[in-house]
């Protein structure tokens, strides 16, 4: 067990401008955890287990209080079908994450691997993959079509991940200090996933300072996580960046977690302003503990050129606009830069679709701070950009191939921006074009979009695998936006391995991953081309409708709530309901 000394912070820290008492109010909070950690170290894996599962049933009870107070964060019409993306990544996630924590570490209590029973396969480049989607008998029906495997590190071994998944809890008397975790403002599951990860991934107890937009949100989550709380594992603290950096220095603290911007990062790391940019560039931080992070990017979605029906585009036109569009497109994971084919015949069909499909999505505000100053730098690098949407709320930059893409490519926007830019070629040879350009270009490599009809990918053969393999993204969403990974709780969600504190790209480490699953590299996610009934009618076996997560889905506060309801408590007599409102979509 770590033991974590109770002194004054470092001078990095004492630059804040926070208050005596303020100070002493999160100084006593971290000796609460010191004490917690003594607690948790001498708590049994059964016993931890049951401690998750109780809080799987206070995330369960507060589920709606959850869901309608971020709503109201955001600026949501209560009686609107976009309610249904605070259902769908709010309390649902956090109750998968917390039920597979929960069960994984049961299998750990009675000797067995959460991995027991696992299916293993190959990919490209020396690979194993491990399926986690679907997980269990309930997600393959309901997420049928839906796959997602997670491919090891090259040269991991199936029998090397079994033995090794479980992380901290093989150990679980050597307690890891208490952790910071710096919470995210757009999507309100982040934080208290990250608190599980860190708690059972880790051994850490944790600190959670709220990111000041979802203050509104702590009473919530304070009942949510209760059991945590009453434990004596977490605390919850508010607090804007004086407290951020008050903590993250504070020696008590042993480690950071933080999801944002690089920017902001780099401000924990090395200092704020002029200084810090210095420290940066003489390789000098200030931070004296280990910290990872998710820090979003600039995704890619790759639109691989077919022979598409009207449907086709119009449909994946929709998906696109979804993937740049849901939370009012203040997402880590949005879309941003759609990589078509300049030689597509059906080029000037689908940017119209697309266009389409930006302009009618639902109108909702602009309630993430900065927004409109985003949006105005994005006209301003390229003035030709269409205004789209009520009163011009969105913004589509279209490049001819050739034309300088750097500000769309290098900008992780954080508002409603998508970019088209054109490459020649078709089938292999502009796939290949495309993956290349993602990899050299985009900054951050959090996750990757590719659409390709069936078809197209069969033509390709092997070599769409090989440019999977080389596509270099924590998570690549195949006809399935990547938002799926990071719904699913089994799935690791993080940057692509590799980067370093001065080239931090979209961050360092995973969380989510609830089998607890050593040297993980990616998450690749595989859903239908087309919603069911079309699927069936051209070949898929899918039988999913339009996806509740899509901006246009009519539905999706019906079946937000009901599949909240199903992983509070599932069961073969609740999957009805489900199916019944994701078909009025």
């Amino acid at each position: 067990m770590t033991t974590i000394a109770s002194s004054s912070p470092s001078a990095a820290a004492d630059r804040t401008t926070l208050s005596d008492p303020e100070r002493t109010v999160l100084d006593a909070t971290i000796d609460e955890l010191a004490a917690g950690e003594r607690r948790w170290a001498a708590t049994p894996l059964a016993e931890r287990a049951a401690l998750l599962a109780r809080t799987h049933a206070t995330i369960a009870a507060s589920a709606a209080r959850w869901a309608t107070t971020a709503g109201r964060i955001k600026g949501l019409d209560p009686g609107s079908p976009l309610l249904g993306e605070e259902w769908i990544s709010g309390p649902y996630p956090a109750l998968t994450g917390f039920g597979q924590l929960a069960r994984s570490l049961e299998a750990l209590a009675s000797g067995r691997s959460p991995l027991s029973g696992a299916r293993f396969g190959t990919a490209p480049g020396r690979r194993v993959t491990l399926r986690v989607l679907p997980h269990n008998a309930y997600e393959s029906v309901l997420l049928h079509g839906f796959r997602a495997e997670v491919w090891l590190r090259p040269g991991v071994a199936a029998s090397t991940a079994r033995s090794h998944a479980g992380l901290a809890q093989h150990h679980p008397s050597r307690t890891q200090g208490v952790a910071l975790v710096l919470g995210a403002g757009n999507i309100t599951s982040i934080a208290p996933l990250d608190v599980a990860y860190e708690l059972v991934a880790h051994n850490r107890v944790v600190l959670l300072k709220l990111n000041p937009t979802l203050d509104d949100l702590e009473a919530v989550l304070v009942a949510a996580l209760a059991p945590l709380i009453e434990a004596g594992v977490l605390r919850i603290v508010r607090g804007g960046a004086e407290a951020g950096a008050y903590l993250a220095h504070h020696p008590g603290i042993a480690h950071v977690h933080i999801t944002g911007s690089a920017v902001t990062h780099d401000a924990v790391v090395y200092g704020p302003g002029e200084d810090g940019r210095a420290r940066k560039a003489a390789g000098a931080p200030i931070l004296d503990k280990e910290i990872t992070s998710e820090l979003g990017g600039v995704a890619p979605v790759v639109v691989v050129p077919g022979d598409w029906s009207e449907q086709d585009l119009r449909y994946q036109a929709e998906h696109i606009a979804t993937m740049r569009l849901h939370n009012g497109g203040y997402n880590c994971i949005a879309g941003q830069v759609v990589m078509i084919s300049g030689d597509w015949a059906l080029k000037d069909a689908f940017l119209a679709a697309l266009r389409e499909a930006l302009d009618r999505a639902p109108a909702r505000p602009a309630w993430y701070p900065g927004s409109d100053a985003r949006l105005t730098a994005a006209t301003t690098s390229y003035p030709d950009a269409t205004r789209l949407g009520d009163g011009g709320c969105r913004v589509l930059v279209e490049l001819a191939d050739g034309a300088d893409a750097t500000a769309l490519e290098r900008t992780e926007y954080f508002a409603p921006v998508l970019g088209v830019v054109e490459l020649p070629g078709t089938g292999q040879a502009f796939l290949d074009a495309a993956v290349e350009k993602a990899n050299r270009d985009l900054t951050g490599t959090l996750g990757a979009n590719v659409v390709v009809a069936p078809q197209d990918r069969r033509a390709l053969g092997a070599g769409f695998g090989e440019a999977i393999a080389a596509l270099r993204y924590g998570t690549i969403g195949i006809n399935a936006w990547t938002g799926v990974g990071y719904l699913t709780a089994t799935a690791p969600w993080g940057a692509f391995p590799g980067h370093t504190l001065d080239d931090i790209q979209s961050g360092r480490g995973v969380v989510h991953n609830a089998l607890l699953v050593d040297a993980t590299e990616r998450t690749v996610v595989t859903g239908p081309f087309r919603p069911f009934p079309r699927s069936v009618a051209h070949g898929e076996l899918a039988l999913f409708p339009k996806p509740p997560w899509f901006v246009t889905a009519r539905s999706a506060a019906g079946t937000g709530r009901r599949l909240a309801a199903f992983a509070a408590r599932p069961g073969w007599l609740r999957m009805p309901a489900v199916f019944a409102a994701a078909f009025r979509a």
